[in-house]
């Protein structure tokens, strides 16, 4: 009840009001049955935008430190994320891949729609980066397809740090169903899962558009961080 009166009456309408957002390639998404939507991941605003325009319910992995935050305020996240369908997962330690795979293959195999960033985080520059091999795995695990997903303007409506977005125009285009059937039970080899994912990640930028970086996001942004600490470096205090 909760995610459909964010849906249809409050979040919804307030979004395409923000963002006006023009649809191409909805027909690609299928009417029912298991299936993963992997897309860039520019903004705060995706975890809401796509699930607003698109008619069936679709879960997204999200990561743990939104239903974790202290005091009232990390409250009322952790239980509006559980409501409009959020899955925490722990992107920290050994088991973290494997965690996520787990949560999302229970939303294929219910039949469901299952969304996903395979570049595991934000991008902090609007450039699109190396996708993890965790969306290969689901997707040959559970025998699904993928549709790539291009969300273009919302790095620009709302960039990572900005608290509340402005108005602009976005569009989200879907693209046809990327079948990885010919794979099925080699989901353990590594150059399998690897030439899957890249795959996936092909197809999206040729959606977006966007420059692509053959590094990790992640990686990039502890590289950005070492080098402004290396010439900024903190002044002891006295």
């Amino acid at each position: 009840m909760f995610y459909r009166l964010l849906k249809y009456v409050i979040l919804g309408p307030l979004l395409r009001l923000i963002f006006r957002p023009r649809i191409e390639g909805l027909e690609h998404l299928p009417e029912s049955g298991a299936a993963i939507v992997a897309g860039n991941h520019l903004s705060f605003a995706d975890h809401f935008l796509m699930p607003a325009i698109i008619k069936r319910r679709i879960t997204f992995l999200a990561k743990a430190e939104y239903f974790t935050g202290p005091g009232i305020k990390g409250r009322l996240t952790a239980a509006f994320f559980r409501n409009i369908g959020q899955i925490p997962v722990d992107r920290s330690g050994k088991e973290a891949g494997q965690a996520a795979i787990r949560e999302g293959l229970g939303v294929l195999r219910r039949g469901e729609l299952l969304g996903i960033y395979p570049e595991g985080t934000r991008s902090h520059d609007g450039r699109l980066y190396k996708g993890k091999v965790g969306v290969a795995a689901m997707a040959l695990k559970a025998q699904a397809p993928v549709i790539p997903c291009a969300m273009i303007g919302t790095f620009e409506a709302q960039p990572p740090g900005q608290k509340f977005p402005k108005m602009h125009r976005v569009t989200i285009r879907f693209g046809k169903p990327l079948d990885f059937s010919r794979y099925v039970g080699m989901d353990g080899e590594k150059a399998i899962l690897r030439a899957v994912t890249d795959e996936i990640m092909y197809a999206i930028l040729d959606l977006s558009g966007q420059e692509y970086v053959d590094k990790y996001a992640a990686l990039v942004k502890a590289e950005a961080e070492e080098e402004k600490a290396r010439k900024f470096p903190r002044m002891p205090l006295s």
